[in-house]
């Protein structure tokens, strides 16, 4: 057709397409003046002549506007097709129920459709509406972002402006709901939103819950909340929050009517809609997700520490004892006394080691051996209730050389031991001579050594009690020995006969003629994450057997005599992240990823106990000294202490705010530290279960724990390349901020404050000391008898680029 070809009309001169578009348009009319009619319907029906009127003038005014607009029929000009959500925003109303006046009755689609059909409503619009879902006005609400952000800044104020006695109590409640509008802004799909109220809020949480704020940051989409076990762990379970009576009725009475301590001039509080919206958004993860235990103890009579370890998730790691209880505290006193002093040995060995004290001194003509008997009738510590020999668990009838060899050694390690004492550091100039000398007696001498060139990993290493041997399990599924006195390890030759040893001599015979000062076993078919010397020998004579625990879900015991392996235990499903020797021998205890623990006895091939109750992996296991008792850290951020025997948890620890990965008990029997991925260590007095207190300094995840053998002293190593000493008996607490005439020690002053970029420190007054290493994470620490500081870590090289 050429250009000048006039087009096709109509009979009327109307181009077809602006005939399709009228028709179109007046299907579109058909349409909104439905929903329209429908509305009104439903509004009369329901009695809301208000609503009604003001949708009737909103008609007209669209109607105005629309025919000013095409200047043609603006009588009769349709208004836009209203969206499913602006419907639900028209329909969602409130109405109360009958038996409790706070629930929306109209929350959802079916309680709708049976309000509506019991007033005559016309059956399309119980259709309509059944076919949008959830109605109820808190529905919609809950959706906006806005109001989570504005309802956590008033509560923060709130909390903030509230009384000095008070602030400590209502400090806890913020991070839980914290956690719960992030996790609803993400899963709703409000991604800049959720990013925009953790940046804004988190700072304020950040130094006690450094590690679940920083693992929630990594939870962005939906689906990361579905399938994320902390967030799963907040939506399914409770989160415990303890008050006194008067500080619950101020936190009611600010959620129901918006007053109750917030500062002047904080904002308008809950007098306009925003706000009331956004303490509707604290209210519904109040009545949701947290569980208040209201106690009747005064606020003055609690200290402020004591209400931020009563909160968490109590309820499941907490076992109940009278079927409501979830305090561990409450726990901890059900379980009555503890036996906690040293174990007794047989009166036949006590008589044995005397006489062989005796003997040996008049032979060295030692003058300070006449005070071995004395060392060796020390009296038990007092305010410890100790064991019996029929307490302990069942050991040989009749003791070796070896047991004599080291009750004679621990006497003499006793007298030899340098006394470490780290209280008079308080007194002690450190810019003088005599604080000088002070530090020498309260510091531990520290042999550090360290492993280079050591592949995909080296997982965990260990001194032998005789500091004879080290041991080290490497990621490459096999075990390192070296011998530190620089003596050969020779093992046994492969093809003699066993008739042909007689007596000791022909055993030497068949030993190899050559050998290194470093010996390598293989067995195990993964990672090897934990040795374990055995402790028979003490520090007398060197171990005889080695214990080490794999990814491949075995433990093996190898012997150092032939340097082969001799049993493989089987029974954990999950790799071994953690084996130990009972302190008497015979029995040894390991940790896995199947949140067990188990003991197990050398002569038998099949766990003897198994220790369930935690609710993640088991990554550290320890025994008391007494043998009485076995301590476990788990990844549900709690350590727990067993009986023995009985398999029955007798204690549980709460507080750490992230995996704990380390414990150690003190020699004294009183204590129990860990340590884990918080960055905090905590002791705790096993007695009555409670903490001490909480240590903190280091920066990274702490490895290795160990105490002096006085008990008085901690050291700790880390992942920060530091090793660390700590005062067992100081009351600890932050460091206060010092002022020199207006100025603080950093050189800064009220009117000049510190840049943003400066960290404050974190290290608490019981830190004595810090060791510095170059590039090397601490992995293990441990004293010997006479309170030698052993350490040894991986050499991380700089990253060439």
């Amino acid at each position: 057709m050429s250009a000048a070809t006039p087009a096709a009309s109509t009979p009327d001169g109307v181009s077809p397409s602006a005939t399709t578009a009228n028709v179109a348009e007046s299907s579109n009319k058909d349409v909104a003046s439905n929903v329209d009619q429908l509305i009104l319907e439903y509004l009369s029906a329901r009695g809301h002549k208000a609503a009604k009127q003001a949708f009737l003038e909103e008609i007209e005014r669209n109607a105005s506007s629309t025919g000013v607009d095409k200047g043609k029929q603006p009588e009769t000009a349709p208004s836009a097709t209203i969206s499913q959500e602006e419907l639900v925003k028209q329909l969602a109303i409130f109405a109360q129920k009958p038996a409790d006046p706070d629930q929306n009755a109209l929350k959802d689609s079916s309680s709708v459709l049976q309000e509506l059909s019991s007033t005559g409503t016309p059956q399309n619009i119980q259709n309509l509406i059944s076919s949008i879902g959830p109605v109820g006005s808190e529905e919609i609400l809950s959706l906006d972002p806005t109001d989570k952000h504005e309802g956590f800044r008033e509560l923060e104020a709130w909390v903030d402006g509230s009384l000095d006695m008070y602030r400590p109590e209502f400090r806890p409640i913020l991070f839980p709901i914290f956690c719960h509008f992030y996790l609803d802004l993400v899963q709703h799909g409000f991604r800049e939103a959720a990013q925009d109220f953790y940046s804004t809020f988190s700072a304020s949480l950040s130094p006690i819950h450094y590690s679940t704020l920083n693992h929630l940051s990594t939870i962005t989409l939906p689906y990361h909340v579905q399938t994320d076990e902390v967030a799963q762990r907040f939506r399914t379970e409770k989160y415990t929050v303890r008050m006194s009576r008067s500080g619950f009725s101020l936190l009611v009475g600010w959620l129901t009517e918006g007053v109750g301590g917030e500062p002047t001039g904080s904002g308008e509080g809950f007098a306009g809609d925003k706000g009331r919206r956004g303490r509707a958004a604290v209210m519904r993860v109040v009545n949701n997700h947290l569980r208040f235990e209201v106690t009747s103890s005064a606020t003055a009579s609690v200290s402020p520490r004591a209400w931020e370890e009563s909160t968490g998730f109590l309820s499941a790691v907490v076992p109940q004892t009278n079927g409501s209880s979830t305090d561990a505290n409450a726990f901890n006193a059900s379980k009555g006394e503890l036996k906690l002093g040293p174990a007794p040995i047989p009166e036949d060995l006590r008589a044995e080691t005397e006489r062989t004290l005796q003997d040996q001194a008049m032979v060295d003509h030692d003058p300070g051996a006449r005070y071995d008997l004395h060392f060796a009738r020390q009296a038990p510590p007092a305010g410890l209730v100790s064991p019996t020999l029929a307490d302990l668990p069942p050991h040989p009838p009749m003791f070796k050389t070896v047991d004599v060899k080291r009750e004679v050694e621990k006497v003499r390690d006793t007298r030899k031991r340098i006394r470490l004492d780290p209280s008079v550091l308080n007194t002690a100039n450190a810019n003088t001579a005599q604080g000088a000398a002070a530090r020498a007696r309260a510091l531990p001498s520290i042999c550090a050594y360290t492993f280079h060139d050591v592949g995909e990993g080296i997982p965990c290493c260990e001194f032998s009690p005789d500091t004879s041997l080290l041991a080290a399990g490497f990621s490459e599924s096999y075990i390192r020995l070296w011998n530190l006195k620089g003596e050969k390890l020779k093992g046994y030759r492969s093809d003699f006969q066993s008739s042909s040893v007689r007596d000791l001599s022909s055993l030497q015979k068949i030993r190899e003629k050559s050998g290194s000062t470093t010996r390598k076993l293989v067995g195990h078919s993964g990672p090897v994450y934990s040795v374990s010397f055995d402790p028979v020998g003490g520090s007398a004579t060197p171990p005889r057997y080695l214990l080490s625990a794999s990814a491949d879900a075995t433990t093996r015991l190898w012997s150092l005599d032939t340097m082969t392996n001799v049993v493989a235990y089987r029974g954990h499903q999950n790799p071994v992240w953690d084996v130990k020797w009972s302190p008497m021998g015979i029995y040894f205890a390991t940790a896995s990823r199947d949140r067990t623990a188990r003991l197990w006895s050398t002569d038998r091939t099949s766990a003897l106990r198994i220790y369930a109750g935690h609710l993640s992996d088991v990554n550290a296991v320890g025994f008391h000294p007494n043998s009485l008792y076995l301590g476990t850290a788990s990844s549900d951020c709690t350590a727990r202490l067993w009986d023995v025997q009985r398999g029955s948890c007798v204690r549980v620890f709460y507080r750490h705010d992230d995996i704990v990965s380390t414990l150690s008990f003190s020699p004294d029997g009183r204590y129990l530290a860990t340590a884990g991925e918080d960055l905090a260590i905590r002791l705790w007095d096993l007695g009555s279960g409670k903490c001490v207190k909480k240590m903190t300094g280091h920066s990274a995840s702490i490895y290795s724990l160990a105490f002096s053998a006085e008990s008085s002293l901690l050291v700790s190593g880390s992942a920060d390349w530091t090793v660390r000493c700590w005062d067992v008996k100081a009351a600890g607490g932050p460091r206060a901020k010092i002022r020199e005439n207006g100025t603080l020690t950093n050189g800064t002053t009220e009117e000049h404050p510190p840049e943003e970029k400066e960290v404050e420190s974190n290290e608490t007054l019981d830190l004595l000391a810090t060791f510095p290493t170059k590039r090397t994470p601490i992995i293990n620490v441990q004293f010997t008898p006479r309170n030698l500081c052993l350490v040894a870590g991986p050499y991380l090289a700089p990253e060439t680029r």
